[in-house]
């Protein structure tokens, strides 16, 4: 190596016994600019091209197992919304103020976290796109708090540990790799409901793509918090085309409500709150990794039609996953309680207004 050639970096990846944490690792071998990549867990596990450590990122001493790295990629998140929400916070929360003050012992120069687009918030007054520099609007419900609440201790850590390169990557709803959120269990549901008010935009982003966007931060590419997302979006019209699903558009008041009801009965897990992203648009737009040489490998439809393809084989019975068999047993009883969030509610309403109620 000649002594103007900058050294490749060591790059930590914690969660990597998660399907994110394994994706994202698995994506950094061989990325270009990027060394030796370790993948992080709480038990021992392998991931091809990788060295394994375990160690429990809500203890100190973790800190210990940073000590020749360059940049903690933190995935070690729990997203789920059926989670129980004091744990779910403490491992999204806890473990973030953990990971970044262990780093900072270590030594560490950069932490690269990883959030949502949807701290943003989804609004019917959103433009489309976002701007990278939004205000982040989101109402703090469910895991979308969780959320904001790593953004503020990035913001904090940036302040508090000015050796410390903290980047944060909001990628839209991701696909390429299973997992369990709400929009998903939307597009298991044998119908599309949407808000009769709205013009609903759907964004994703591929997982090759958000580890090509990691591998960026890692190296120094890009710094601050960035948007990654596959350009553009796709109208409802469009999604309802290549998703097959018929189209249900209810008035706002009667989605919200039927949601809201829903979820103080336990029947459904998410928040009403969380309906906003499933009928408001929030597409942003990754200006600051397009102007880095970064550019996303997979369109919306690609990504649509990947998402498709990982739900096939279950369905969405008033926001829980079941197998078709549990489905066609619960539909004899329930009928149109399979539409997405709100289905339930909706059918009722609709059934009632039928016969003149």
């Amino acid at each position: 190596m000649s002594s103007t050639t900058k050294p490749t970096p060591v790059v930590i990846v914690t969660g990597a016994l998660g399907g994110l944490g394994q994706a994202v690792a698995a994506g950094l071998v061989g990325a270009t600019g990027i060394g030796t990549v370790i993948a992080l867990g709480g038990r021992r596990s392998s991931i091809s091209g990788t060295t394994w450590r375990t160690a429990d990122v809500l203890d100190p001493g973790v800190a210990t197992k940073f000590s020749d790295a360059d940049v903690v990629v933190h995935l070690d998140l729990d997203l789920g919304i059926d989670a129980e929400p004091v744990a779910r916070s403490t491992v999204n929360v806890r473990g973030v103020e953990t990971v970044l003050t262990a780093a900072a012992a270590a030594g560490v120069p950069r932490v690269v976290l990883v959030t949502s687009a949807m701290v943003y918030g989804a609004s019917p007054d959103n433009p489309v796109p976002l701007p990278e520099d939004s205000p982040l609007a989101a109402l703090p419900a469910g895991v979308v708090d969780d959320l904001l609440e790593i953004e503020r201790l990035a913001v904090v850590a940036r302040r508090v540990h000015p050796g410390l390169d903290v980047v944060v990557l909001r990628p839209a709803t991701i696909v390429g790799i299973a997992q369990d959120g709400a929009v998903s269990r939307h597009f298991a549901a044998p119908r599309l409901v949407g808000v009769r008010e709205a013009q609903m935009r759907w964004q994703f982003c591929h997982v090759t793509d958000l580890a090509s966007a990691v591998a960026l931060a890692a190296v120094g590419a890009v710094s601050g918090s960035l948007a990654v997302a596959s350009l553009g979006s796709l109208d409802q019209d469009r999604v309802s085309v290549l998703s097959g699903l018929r189209r249900v558009d209810l008035p706002a008041t009667v989605v919200f409500a039927a949601a809201e009801r829903l979820h103080r009965a336990h029947l459904t897990p998410a928040p009403a709150a969380d309906l906003a992203y499933l009928s408001y648009p929030w597409v942003v737009d990754p200006d600051a990794l397009l102007a880095a040489g970064w550019s996303p490998t997979f369109d919306n439809e690609a990504c649509l039609a990947e998402l498709l393809a990982e739900l096939s084989g279950g369905l969405t019975l008033a926001g829980r996953r079941v197998g078709i068999r549990d489905a066609t047993l619960a539909g004899a009883s329930a009928a149109g309680a399979t539409v997405a969030l709100v289905g339930a509610a909706a059918f009722v309403r609709r059934a009632r207004k039928s016969r003149g109620r």
